[in-house]
């Protein structure tokens, strides 16, 4: 799938309408396309919207060009920007989207990983009652950038 995002999803073309929900977007960041795969179905359970994008690099670039997202599923090695350098670039950036890390490396790694602005660290792939935690979280949540 394209790293391309349209200007008419930015938040600034709401619906006019408030009775309305927000529908809850979701970027998954990821190089294997059998995990961005998983993590799409299941946070579609959920009724999230989801785009993906298969390196850090483009996670960013995607920022920069107005996207929002509500959650960012952040794998931590990939090519290009690995998830730990993506991160930090995204929270230097002020993003304030729940950042969810997701990989299967070991506890030295994860430690540098969550240091570099994670919100929620993860074992790959996830499963739903992770999502339905990440989720809820997300609606429980009163924070505003």
């Amino acid at each position: 799938m394209s790293a391309v995002y349209d200007a008419s999803s930015s938040p600034n073309n709401t619906n006019a309408n408030p009775s309305v929900a927000k529908k809850l977007k979701a970027l998954i960041v990821d190089d294997d396309a059998i995990v961005r795969m998983i993590h799409k179905a299941l946070l579609r359970k959920f009724d999230v919207e989801t785009h993906e994008v298969k390196n850090g690099q483009e996670a960013v670039l995607a920022h920069r060009s107005g996207a929002y997202f509500d959650l960012i599923l952040m794998d931590l090695d990939m090519p290009v920007m690995n998830g730990r350098q993506a991160t930090k670039e995204l929270r230097d950036m002020h993003v304030c989207s729940l950042i969810a890390g997701v990989t299967s490396l070991g506890d030295e790694e994860n430690k540098s990983f969550i240091d570099a602005g994670l919100d929620y660290y993860y074992q790959k792939p996830l499963t739903v009652d992770a999502v339905r935690n990440l989720v809820d979280k997300i609606k429980g949540s009163s924070q505003s950038c």
